[in-house]
């Protein structure tokens, strides 16, 4: 027991060095991160911190080709606001041919304290001609006041796949490029490149 009571107070200390650290680096990522193509999905994005200790006031989120018939979660608090397209491809669901829909997504107005943690929903369909084996994008731009984060690279490195809000994210880590490329929380805007976005891997059709 001795033993133990000395050791504790050396253990708080470390952890006391590492949780910082770690909750600086927290991502945002989707909760479920493999799904079958073919099929309805979930995407729930988690939000684990601020822009520099500033609270989130907006996330928008791109739909990568293939994800179709999106429906948000509404969330109290919190203004939701759809950006229709144009798919690239034509795609069928329940029968009838779907040729656009929403391909972005923005929750706005709330205000997220740096100290807690939430998420948000939205319900879509993959489309069974998605390729198994291969990863969906979700660019997403997380805004906090004049400041923001942009967890928009895909291939699961930093500084690649830039989109600004009006880009559609696509398979394979392809995308418009565009945008000013800060990232507040790692370095302020504008000296960092930005960071991974939301992936999920697609798994065959069942």
């Amino acid at each position: 027991m001795l033993h133990f009571l000395f050791r504790a107070p050396a253990l708080a200390v470390a952890l006391a060095g590492v949780l910082p650290a770690f909750q600086a680096h927290a991502h945002v990522t989707l909760q479920t991160r493999e799904a079958p193509a073919g099929g309805y999905y979930k995407a729930v994005f988690k939000v684990p911190h601020g822009c520099g200790g500033e609270p989130t006031t907006a996330i928008r989120v791109q739909i990568p080709e293939g994800v179709i018939a999106v429906k948000p979660q509404p969330k109290t608090g919190w203004q939701i606001e759809l950006e229709q397209g144009a798919y690239d491809h034509e795609y069928v669901l329940h029968g009838k041919a779907v040729r656009a829909g929403v391909r972005q997504v923005a929750w706005s107005g709330g205000s997220l304290p740096d100290e807690y943690y939430d998420e948000f929903v939205f319900q879509a369909y993959l489309a069974p001609g998605l390729q198994a084996g291969s990863s969906l994008y979700f660019p997403l731009v997380q805004e906090c006041g004049s400041r923001s984060e942009r967890w928009t690279a895909a291939g699961g490195q930093s500084g690649g796949g830039h989109a600004d809000h009006g880009g559609h994210a696509s398979r394979g880590g392809q995308g418009n490029h565009g945008g000013d490329g800060g990232h507040a929380g790692h370095g302020g805007q504008g000296g960092m490149t930005d960071m991974p976005a939301p992936a999920l891997r697609l798994l065959p059709p069942r």
